[in-house]
């Protein structure tokens, strides 16, 4: 697969700053693009609005209380970094709910913890499957978030991106193009 990615700031929280990738728009501007996580969002508003609020409550909860510390993400790495929200967790609120019982979440957001403090958001959908890439629902979102992980990182080596004020943020040129 070949295309070109471009970081998107999405918000910021007290203690993480979040973003997204946008994928093939070198002809619209980042800002006007839609990002995966935006993408994400507006599908999952529609089709799965109970647990996507569920995993947004989770991303402020994480923001504004905890930092990204890897105990609030899922471990579900394949030649890559990807991680996935919501947390294993099932208990710890904020909770999912089905028929007033705190119930299992099967929507995944996949992203990439670069640090407690800096997160990219991807993808996502229901995972049906034990193995995200065993899954028809999440195997395209989840493959595309390991090699967008890679891809990043690499782009650190590269010096593409940087951190600064203390690893607490990144920095990039705004028509900084990474290739997948």
């Amino acid at each position: 697969m070949n295309g070109i990615v471009r970081l998107k700031h999405i918000f910021d929280y007290q203690k993480v700053c979040y973003y997204s990738v946008v994928l093939d728009k070198d002809d619209v501007s980042v800002e006007a693009a839609q990002s995966l996580f935006e993408h994400f969002v507006e599908e999952q508003t529609t089709a799965n609005l109970e647990k996507l609020n569920h995993i947004l409550s989770w991303l402020a909860e994480i923001g504004n209380k905890y930092g990204a510390q890897d105990k609030y993400f899922r471990d579900e790495q394949y030649q890559g970094e990807a991680m996935g929200l919501p947390p294993y967790a099932m208990g710890r609120p904020p909770v999912y709910t089905e028929d007033d019982e705190t119930a299992p979440n099967n929507l995944r957001l996949y992203c990439h913890r670069l640090n407690s403090n800096v997160v990219i958001l991807f993808n996502g959908a229901i995972k049906t499957q034990d193995k995200a890439q065993e899954c028809p629902n999440v195997k395209t979102h989840f493959l595309l978030a390991n090699q967008l992980t890679n891809i990043i990182d690499q782009a650190f080596q590269e010096r593409d991106i940087i951190w600064i004020d203390s690893d607490t943020d990144i920095n990039y040129e705004d028509d900084v193009i990474l290739y997948y």
